[in-house]
């Protein structure tokens, strides 16, 4: 069995305790990887802090060229890391390749984003006293970042923190998830491979109670981006005081279905938005509000798709559903449905469990408050509930803590804009489902959702920090 040590200042160092990384699907160990302390994460932040400045002063073409090598290597070992994301996460093999794919992408972004840091020349006699000034707006790197990345996308969601913050001239302190280390450390090699500076990319696993706390508390570190829940986000904003923060938290996406949908296409996004990697994606659908016209026939539909769906090992090319992350997320899931019909759900799938799996559920008669729609399951489980006007469906969508992003599925524009422009999520996708993330565009919540935005040009505006240079003319 392999074992990972700590990657800190461009060197692999064995940590004073380990612990085992399990496989999803079976629960067998797979990697010993590394508790780190205290300790272990001050040296990590320290190596961070001091490359940053030498980082920060290589020319940006060169900051470019070592993402773009790291998107090369990863591209020729694409199967290689796709098996292990299947592997670690429990991600059906077809997409955990396509997370590569996306990867790859995301760290080519980066690459283009480093060539390209906005800057601005500023007009400064368009008021009086600006007369034969000349001024600019630069953007500097923020300096160290500390980046928390959930479990359920080990190498795109890391590529979203990292790959701007390199590409600003930041230096990194990663603290993977504790079910998904391994792919977070193989991406330490690739960079290091590619050329990257010792000290600029330090990875650090162990229990984010600990570790996460020490890196928001750190005034060394100048910013915190975090994906993971809202309950972790909150308690870590509490202890980054003073630093930026972009936090993207927890969410019950919603849909709303018109009238005049084509129920068979809609219905296969739809089961596909909800089941996907298991309903373990923070934009999952998990809210369906249905038209009452269409709203039987859409129900029938999805119910013959699930039933289409492949579930089993994720190594299995035919499946499409594997297991939960942990038995205990299994637990919660099934304890959540439960709890639904006893208050009057009814599930018109069939309610099973074998292992972690989680077979897909279908609710109908549920109520704003249930677990099931009032919190993120996290889990292959979708409500479903009818309505009658545009103005009603959208208080439903609203009715909710979290606001990520939703989605509209309908051929009347005017109810479409209209709705977009009232519902309250981060982003609202016309005639696609809410899981529809492209790596480019601004990516980010509203109320418990988070705030600030991913997207590589986005997240570089967030760790970079503007400065004003004018200067007068000597002749003037």
């Amino acid at each position: 069995m392999k074992s990972y040590p700590l990657f800190i200042n461009g060197k692999w160092q064995d940590a004073e305790q380990y612990d085992f990384v399990y496989n999803p699907h079976d629960q067998g160990a797979i990697a010993r990887v590394p508790l780190a302390n205290k300790e272990e994460m001050h040296l990590a932040i320290s190596a961070a802090v001091h490359a940053q400045k030498k980082f920060s002063s290589m020319p940006a073409n060169k900051r470019s060229d070592i993402l773009m090598n790291a998107a090369i290597l990863l591209q020729e070992q694409r199967e290689t890391a796709a098996r292990l994301v299947s592997i670690e996460a429990g991600k059906p093999i077809k997409d955990a390749r396509k997370e590569i794919a996306r990867t790859v992408m995301t760290y080519t972004l980066s690459a283009e984003e480093a060539r390209r840091l906005p800057g601005e020349f500023i007009n400064m006699d368009a008021v009086p006293g600006g007369e034969g000034k000349t001024g600019y707006v630069k953007r500097q790197a923020i300096g160290t970042v500390g980046a928390i990345t959930p479990f359920n996308f080990p190498f795109n969601l890391v590529a979203h923190k990292i790959g701007p913050a390199l590409a600003a001239g930041n230096s990194v302190v990663l603290k993977p998830a504790e079910q998904t280390p391994l792919s977070a450390y193989y991406i330490a090699d690739i960079f290091y491979k590619a050329g990257l500076p010792d000290g600029v990319l330090n990875v650090v696993s162990g229990p984010g109670s600990s570790l996460g706390k020490q890196l928001a508390e750190d005034p060394r570190v100048q910013a915190i981006s975090f994906t993971g829940s809202t309950d972790t986000g909150k308690r870590l904003e509490s202890s980054a005081i003073g630093k930026k923060l972009q936090m993207e938290l927890g969410s019950n996406a919603a849909v709303i279905v018109g009238d005049d949908a084509d129920i068979e296409r809609i219905a296969s996004s739809l089961v596909r938005g909800a089941f996907g990697f298991q309903g373990q994606v923070c934009i999952s659908v998990q809210r369906i509000y249905a038209h009452r016209k269409i709203y039987k026939s859409l129900l029938s539909e999805m119910r013959r798709k699930t039933e289409e769906i492949g579930i089993g090992s994720p190594l299995d090319e035919a499946n499409d559903l594997s297991s939960l992350i942990t038995p205990e997320a299994a637990d919660r899931v099934l304890s959540w449905v439960e709890e639904a019909v006893d208050h009057g759900a009814k599930a018109i799938t069939d309610i099973k469990r074998e292992g972690a799996i989680i077979h897909p559920v279908i609710l109908t008669n549920t109520t704003p408050e249930m677990k099931v729609n009032a919190e993120e399951v996290f889990g292959p489980v979708v409500t479903v509930e009818p309505f009658d006007e545009w103005e009603e469906a959208v208080i439903g969508v609203n009715h909710s803590r979290y606001g990520l992003q939703a989605g509209i599925f309908t051929n009347n524009l005017h109810e479409a804009f209209e709705a977009a422009d009232q519902i309250e999520t981060g982003g609202v996708h016309i005639n696609d489902v809410p899981t529809l993330r492209l790596d480019h565009f601004p990516y980010g919540g509203m109320k418990d959702s988070g705030s600030g935005r991913e997207g590589v040009k986005y997240a570089v505006e967030f760790l970079t920090k503007q400065k004003l240079i004018s200067f007068q003319s000597p002749f003037y």
